[in-house]
């Protein structure tokens, strides 16, 4: 079934969205900055045929899992990141950023390796079109004693939390290990989790509610290359018995969503962007909006949905980008009356 544009009203989102502000959501993942370099080209270098970037500004927005917090955040949702940075520049950078954002108490959830620096992404971006990407980043995974401290912010979390995400970057943070601890503890304390993942780390998701894989990620996890609807819901319920999850959402890029909720059929969601400048971040709009609507009282279909319209409102922006609540609604048609 493919659902209209219009399947959730204005009138509805702007319920939902009204209720996030009394909402508590943990966030635990992959923390990092994203560096944006900002320039004009007029030249080649005369040292070897690449070009000569004249630099006009520079910006830093938080990336990754505090990316997503940032997002929770554009929607008035009380919010905390769990996460590990390193003794450098970047960590204490990420600090501040995140202070700024409003994070709840993010001296005590980010945790501190020496062995490891903060991920940091640094793209230069000229006449608006990116020219390269340098990475400062450590994709080994934390050990024992550094589990065990994401295990215990995690836990002191989770006492308040409406809903958890679980945002893998592949760089380490997220480990079976301490999934193995969280997510049990969170089915217990009836806390829905809901799970951006990565390959690498892919059959340790479980208990989960819902887990919101992309479409190229979906087809590897399944051995398949069938992009049809067909086979992407074919993916899905592949995926949903291997991790005995409720749901699968699928993102599709340009094609939308399809989500599979329980037993039912997939569900199609048609995109809600008018124009594409950018999707760095998209995936963090995506999930941070899933789990303030379904912790808000949001059906899943309703909260794909608002994902759906926030998704559409930040692959519009340039750069590392959220969402706000007032952005969002404005993109939903005015209701008129029959």
């Amino acid at each position: 079934m493919t659902l209209p544009l219009n399947h959730l009203t204005a009138g509805r989102a702007a319920e939902i969205v009204a209720r996030m502000r009394a909402r508590t959501v943990a966030v635990f993942g992959d923390v990092m900055l994203d560096e944006f370099v900002w320039g004009d080209v007029t030249r080649i270098s005369p040292e070897a045929p690449v070009p000569v970037v004249e630099v006009r500004r520079e910006s830093v927005h938080l990336g990754g899992a505090a990316n997503v917090l940032a997002n929770l955040r554009a929607f008035g949702v009380r919010a905390a990141v769990v996460g590990v940075v390193g003794a450098d520049r970047a960590g204490e950078r990420l600090r501040v950023e995140l202070r700024d954002a409003g994070a709840h108490e993010p001296d005590e959830n980010l945790i501190t390796d020496v062995s490891r620096p903060t991920t940091l992404k640094t793209r230069i971006i000229a006449h608006s079109q990116p020219v390269v990407r340098a990475d400062r980043e450590r994709r080994t995974p934390v050990d024992g004693p550094v589990e065990e401290r994401i295990v215990a912010a995690l836990r002191r979390l989770l006492k308040v939390a409406d809903a958890l995400v679980v945002s893998d970057y592949d760089k380490g943070a997220v480990t079976p290990a301490v999934l193995g601890e969280i997510l049990p503890a969170a089915e217990a304390a009836g806390v829905p989790v809901l799970i951006d993942p990565k390959l690498r780390n892919f059959g340790s998701y479980t208990p989960a509610t819902l887990v919101t894989p992309n479409h190229i990620e979906a087809l590897r996890v399944t051995d398949t290359e069938d992009d049809t609807d067909e086979g992407v819901a074919r993916a899905a319920r592949l995926i949903r018995e291997r991790l005995k999850c409720r749901s699968v959402l699928i993102t599709r890029g340009e094609r939308g969503m399809m989500l599979l909720e329980g037993g039912g059929g997939p569900v199609y969601v048609p995109t809600a962007a008018r124009e594409v400048y950018d999707v760095t971040g998209a995936g963090d709009t995506v999930i941070a909006t899933l789990a303030a609507s379904l912790a808000s009282g949001a059906t899943l279909t309703e909260a794909a949905m608002l994902a759906n319209h926030a998704a559409g409102v930040v692959v519009g922006k340039l750069g590392t980008a959220t969402a706000t609540a007032e952005e969002v609604l404005a993109s939903f048609p005015p209701e008129t009356n029959p």
